[in-house]
């Protein structure tokens, strides 16, 4: 029986590598008792790995058709009320997180057998949640790879400043970073800015080619998938129908990755400290959340799990707790915990934990 989850003993650095694609390579297990919690785990949850293509096949059918039907009635309700319309942008937007969820499992190779199969789905669905697949999966095998390691922070993740960082900052810089961190700008205008603007060209790698291919290929499916609708339907109904789901779907997405890993009792840790397994089980949260929501996250919230066996499909995530409650306390937040989340913006080296500004010591004027 592996080490309780609450235990965090030091364990040997877990190798950290990146296939020539750029794709995440699952690391092999130790089991060897030594090496500590996260790797004793890592056999037990190998052994959900293997997908059903039925069952993946049935998720996208059951996830493409509402969505489709979804956009269509909104588009149908413009002609009685727009606030009607509006409100079915709601369960609509929450259908399209659920296929960016899918896409996310086809990034991981979980999603069918074949590599193929997995990155046709998730090219195509790429399209219908704005994300150039080919680019963002392998800036997300980054974030796996580094996820809690501060001196390999930048890519794929929340820009999240030490307090000594913070307090070394002249104070405009650190105005910036509290207006990166404000609450409007986190999950309002930044997810609008990083779903219709910053997925639109490959930022930081503006010289390599492979790194264009995905995002302009990608634009040019939107382009044409918008304008056969906008053919069919107007301009005007089309923007007042999509630019809602888009906004609300892009903030739910950004908000499930804000709590998924800036948490209270994260763990962060310089390279020579850090190690992968163990910044996976417990530097990402397992978010509690109710079954509706669960089902239409696709089980993103067992992240701690996702993020020590990223090969597991969505849907067998929920198994992995119930044959495993052990794991299901470790990092738990609830829907009204998560809350408390928001104001945290500092790694604390320290104390070892998050903390909002309003626990800094006095560092300049107004304490900026």
């Amino acid at each position: 029986m592996p080490t309780p989850v609450s235990a965090k003993p030091p364990v040997r650095a877990a190798p950290r590598s990146l296939t020539s694609k750029g794709i995440l390579t699952q690391m092999i297990p130790d089991t060897d008792s030594s090496s500590g919690t996260a790797n004793s785990w890592l056999p037990i949850v190998n052994r959900y790995r293997t997908p059903s293509h039925l069952r993946s096949l049935t998720e996208i059918i059951i996830t493409v058709v509402p969505f489709v039907l979804l956009w269509a009635c909104m588009w149908a309700a413009l002609s009685w009320s727009y606030v009607l319309s509006l409100a079915v942008a709601v369960p609509a937007a929450g259908f399209l997180v659920r296929l960016f969820m899918i896409q996310h499992d086809c990034g991981h190779g979980s999603f069918f057998r074949r590599r193929w199969a997995n990155d046709w789905t998730g090219r195509a669905i790429g399209v219908l949640t704005l994300t150039p697949y080919g680019y963002w999966r392998r800036s997300h095998a980054v974030h796996h790879a580094s996820s809690g390691n501060l001196d390999r922070r930048g890519i794929g993740d929340i820009t999240t400043l030490t307090v000594r960082e913070y307090i070394a900052r002249p104070r405009w810089r650190r105005l910036v970073y509290r207006l990166y961190r404000h609450p409007l700008v986190m999950f309002g205008i930044g997810p609008a800015y990083l779903f219709l603007v910053q997925q639109r060209f490959p930022s930081g790698q503006l010289l390599n080619f492979r790194s264009w291919l995905s995002p302009m290929a990608t634009n040019a499916a939107i382009a044409t998938l918008a304008t056969s609708i906008i053919w069919f339907v107007g301009v005007a109904p089309f923007l007042l129908v999509q630019i809602p789901i888009i906004l609300l779907a892009a903030s739910i997405g950004v908000w499930l990755f804000y709590v998924q890993h800036q948490f209270e009792e994260t763990v962060w840790a310089k390279d020579g400290d850090w190690t992968v397994h163990e910044a996976a089980l417990h530097g990402s949260s397992h978010y509690d959340l109710p079954i509706v929501m669960r089902w239409f996250t696709a089980n993103i919230g067992v992240h701690h799990v996702h993020h020590l066996c990223s090969r597991i499909p969505f849907y067998r995530l929920d198994r992995v707790l119930r044959d495993n409650p052990e794991l299901a306390s470790a990092g738990r937040i609830t829907l009204l915990d998560s809350l408390g989340c928001v104001r945290l913006a500092l790694w604390d080296e320290e104390h070892k934990r998050m903390i909002s500004f309003r626990h800094l010591p006095p560092v300049g004027p107004c304490h900026l």
